[in-house]
């Protein structure tokens, strides 16, 4: 099994060119990145062309990832989370999927829906994220419910808000550590 220090290793050797690192790297990773990946996209081809972005991505930035207690999978997940959200924007735009229809991707999928357990405990997840929420300011909860819900950019938050971007990047930094602060409790 690898560990949070392994993959902050493979990053760190990642960043000075070694490709031994990196491909370890992806052998640990790959796996829960691309199931990041296909959850947002809903698209198999789709989730493994972001895939392989994230990758370069990563071979590229590696050296911007710095162990700070946090841990490394949280930084590798949102690389995934940022383009994968950028590229269903993308499909959304344009109106199109591989297959030429949007609905015709989906039609042959597995249902994605969970079973009970998973039901379950992703109601008990919720149930503590909602309560954290609440604690929150009411237009501080909306914007971070539009980020990381709907995918809603920056600019679009602070439009939605009438807040200057900047506001907008603070209030989201601010309640990210509010509610990772009352989520550890």
């Amino acid at each position: 099994m690898t560990t949070h220090a392994d993959i902050e290793d493979m990053l760190a050797r990642t960043a000075m060119g070694d490709r031994a690192a990196f491909a370890g790297l992806y052998r640990a990773t790959s796996a829960k990145l691309f199931g990041v990946a296909l959850r947002i996209l809903n698209d198999r081809a789709e989730a493994e062309e972001v895939l392989q972005e994230v990758f370069v991505r990563i071979w590229h930035k590696a050296d911007r990832y710095r162990a700070n207690g946090l841990s490394p999978m949280t930084w590798l997940i949102t690389v995934t989370r940022n383009l994968s959200i950028d590229r269903l924007r993308r499909l959304r735009a344009t109106g199109v999927t591989r297959a030429g229809n949007p609905d015709e991707a989906t039609a042959h999928m597995a249902d994605p829906a969970p079973g009970p357990e998973a039901q379950v405990v992703a109601a008990d997840e919720r149930a503590r994220i909602d309560a954290c929420l609440d604690e929150l300011e009411a237009a501080r909860a909306g914007a971070v419910r539009g980020a990381y819900i709907e995918g809603l950019s920056y600019a679009e938050l602070a439009a939605r808000h009438e807040v200057p971007l900047n506001t907008m990047r603070t209030w989201l930094r601010r309640s990210l550590l509010k509610l990772r602060e009352c989520l550890s409790r």
